[in-house]
């Protein structure tokens, strides 16, 4: 008994001495994971949406600027001991706090650790609160690059984010980098940056220093319209101040902007068939070139957007902290600026032809280049990198003649650009070469694809002459010219200088309407032949206003080819020439008796 006793006491002794072993190992273990644990979320193949804290226990430096008995600074640390400050620029930070607000505070990150925190290689991030509502109006963007470039472009970034529809998104950095990736989206279109809805910005890419002007910007600005308060944009106007640049040496600020837009954008979703998952889906875009628009009178003065001056001094470039105002035309002004006070050099149009483009600013624009060259920088159409290189439809108004102004054509129907001299549609049918809102991430371009030349023949202003390469041999096989038939090339001119968005709407449904009735036309001109019709069945249903535009043009082609080749086999050479007015003078009544 008594060795029994002595076993189970020795058993609960060992029990006992294990737990104490294992509880102190707990323990030292939960006090060394306490020493060194970071923010969870640390180079995880998930996004990282907030600036990493400090380790548990970091005490951070508190420091009192303006010595009023509260703190203004805050030098703490952030993942893999990179150096973080926090300035206080709404006076409410308080002792023990271990970071500041992201509505009325600035904050900069010490990126290549060299001790300063507003210089070379760092990244600053300020928020304004301009009606005391703890909810950030504007946010800037200061970033730096490592060292100082001879050519400034595009080493750099000074942004301003306005947040006019109150949804507190504003640009998207990679916490994992400390990188801006205002590109990044998810699903198809929706960019993490605030894209979408009412907002706005002004951005260039070059540092702050670099800059004669820091209340004028090159992007300045770039506007997104929400008209049906859908959350969505369906509209986005963007104004450029390019900047003449400086050599090194010459001049105390290398990037020089004028207050002069020299360049103009506007892409619309015609159809307003954008939502949560086809975020941006521009139809068309428009863009004056050239010529100035004077802007310096577009002043605007913003309440708390003056930062600590105590603060000044962490900042190799404090200027933009010291701005009370910015200098561009806004929301309600930019287009009527555009149109009544720019005076301009170049039109441009391009329309997305098979509806594949996704970019958050625009259908990216053609150049008046040659029609069969294709690929990046090779002086083709799409010689501009993020152009669709197949798709898309471009005219170009060289002289400005047209002032912008656009028509409905007789030919086919669709949106034309007036004054043009030539225009040129890629067709790409099935939207199989872009698809997306970036073509950089493209595997390859077209090697062959059908190609429409439009020329202003009689240079009236109106396009008159159609060519056609459709065996993608890079020659034109066929062409047909308005004048011969004795079709009228002129149209009703569309001013769309006082268009609202509702007009581009109704402009769009109108087009596709008359698209349509026309297909049906040209339906009962086939059947009125008794050719068969069921091979475009596909053709002859439409679900959306999309379909009657799309469908309306292809069923009226194809069936044009259809007739066309029954009055050849019969040679009826009178009914050929009947046809050819019937359809490029929109009037297929001519067929049906």
């Amino acid at each position: 008994m008594s060795k029994f006793l002595n076993a189970k006491f020795s058993y609960k002794v060992l029990v006992l001495i294990v737990g104490l072993l294992l509880t102190g190992m707990i323990g030292n273990s939960f006090a060394q994971d306490s020493k060194s644990s970071t923010y969870w979320n640390v180079r995880l193949n998930i996004n990282a949406l907030r600036l990493p804290p400090p380790p548990a226990n970091y005490k951070p430096a508190l420091v009192d600027l303006d010595h009023d008995g509260d703190p203004d600074v805050i030098r703490s640390v952030t993942r893999d001991s990179i150096g973080v400050m926090w300035v206080d620029d709404n006076d409410d930070m308080k002792w023990g706090d271990l970071e500041g607000d992201t509505y009325s505070d600035c904050l900069l990150i010490d990126r290549n650790r060299d001790g300063r925190y507003g210089a070379m290689g760092d990244l600053i991030i300020d928020w304004v609160d301009n009606d005391n509502d703890k909810k950030a109006d504007m946010q800037v963007i200061a970033d730096y690059p490592l060292v100082k470039n001879d050519n400034p472009w595009p080493y750099g970034h000074y942004m301003w984010v306005m947040d006019i529809d109150k949804d507190n998104i504003f640009n998207y950095i990679d916490w994992n980098n400390f990188e801006i990736k205002a590109w990044d989206k998810n699903g198809i279109s929706d960019f993490m940056l605030d894209y979408s809805g009412n907002t706005e910005f002004m951005k260039i890419h070059v540092a702050t220093y670099t800059l004669n002007n820091l209340k004028m910007n090159w992007e300045n600005p770039f506007i997104f319209y929400d008209p049906d308060n859908d959350g969505l944009s369906e509209m986005a106007v963007r104004l450029v101040d390019s900047p003449k640049n400086s050599k090194p040496g010459q001049d105390t600020y290398q990037t020089k902007l004028s207050g002069n837009i020299d360049w103009m954008s506007i892409g619309i979703d015609m159809d307003n068939d954008n939502a949560p998952g086809n975020d941006f889906d521009y139809d068309l875009s428009i863009s004056f070139r050239g010529g100035l628009l004077d802007y310096r009178d577009q002043i605007h003065s913003f309440k708390n957007m003056r930062g600590l001056p105590e603060a000044d001094q962490f900042f190799m470039d404090p200027r933009w902290r010291q701005l009370t105002e910015l200098v561009y035309p806004d929301r309600d002004h930019a287009l009527d600026l555009v149109f009544n006070r720019g005076k301009w050099k170049q039109a441009v149009l391009v329309y997305d032809e098979d509806d594949d483009c996704n970019r958050w600013e625009r259908v990216e624009f053609y150049d008046p280049s040659d029609p069969f060259k294709v690929g990046t920088g090779k002086g083709g159409l799409d010689n501009n990198g993020q152009a669709d290189p197949a798709g898309d439809r471009g005219e170009w108004d060289k002289d400005f003649s047209g002032s912008g102004k656009l028509y409905l054509s007789k030919f086919d129907g669709r949106i034309h650009l007036y004054g043009a001299e030539w225009g040129c549609w890629r067709i790409d049918q099935n939207a199989t070469f872009y698809q997306g809102w970036d073509r950089k991430w493209l595997a390859k371009d077209p090697s062959k694809f059908a190609t429409v030349k439009y020329v202003d023949d009689d240079q009236n202003g109106f396009l008159d002459k159609i060519l056609y390469d459709l065996d993608g041999d890079k020659v034109f096989e066929d062409s047909v010219e308005l004048k011969k038939l004795d079709i009228k090339d002129d149209c009703e001119l569309i001013d769309i200088s006082k268009f609202k968005y509702q007009d581009y709407t109704a402009l769009h449904k109108r087009m596709a309407d008359q698209l349509w009735a026309n297909a049906q036309l040209a339906v009962k001109a086939a059947q009125s032949l008794g050719l068969n019709l069921s091979w475009y069945a596909k053709l002859m249903q439409v679900r959306s206003e999309k379909d009657r535009y799309t469908n309306g043009y292809w069923l009226q082609f194809y069936l044009y080819q259809d007739i066309k080749n029954y009055y050849m086999q019969k040679n009826d050479l009178g009914k050929l020439v009947q046809l050819k007015k019937a359809y490029y003078g929109s009037n297929w009544k001519l067929l049906i008796k």
